[in-house]
């Protein structure tokens, strides 16, 4: 009996393979797309060294640019301040911040020259002087 039940099921088809064109084309894609990816970098001239060197430079000139003109104008404040008060306590006082303007924008200025004309005679960690 059992061979008779056997012989009498019908043999199942072979199952047809689906293809499943959205996620081959997505594959596709995202393989050449990878691909680009990777390749950009090889073709970008700047490192990322460079460009923050570049940019801190681009951050101190507007800083500097900034300092200068605000030293100008306190200093401006400070002159007519000692120049036509009439109160002794005011012209020491304007004295005094004339000083720390002028000591303030000297600083800045000289960070500048450090780092224009000193640091590359340091570059690599040794003296190339």
């Amino acid at each position: 009996m059992k061979n008779q039940l056997e012989t009498t099921k019908p043999k199942p088809q072979k199952e047809r393979r689906h293809i499943d064109w959205g996620r081959l084309l997505f594959t596709g894609f995202l393989c050449v797309t990878m691909m680009a990816g990777s390749a950009t970098q090889v073709f970008a001239a700047p490192t990322v060294w460079e460009k923050a060197t570049e940019i801190m430079k681009d951050v101190y000139n507007q800083v500097l640019l900034i300092s200068t003109i605000a030293a100008v104008v306190t200093a401006s404040i400070a002159l007519l301040m000692m120049n036509f008060s009439k109160s002794g306590r005011t012209v020491d006082e304007s004295r005094a911040w004339l000083k720390r303007i002028v000591i303030t924008w000297a600083i800045l200025n000289g960070l500048g020259f450090i780092m224009a004309y000193i640091t590359p005679f340091f570059s690599d960690g040794k003296w190339n002087g």
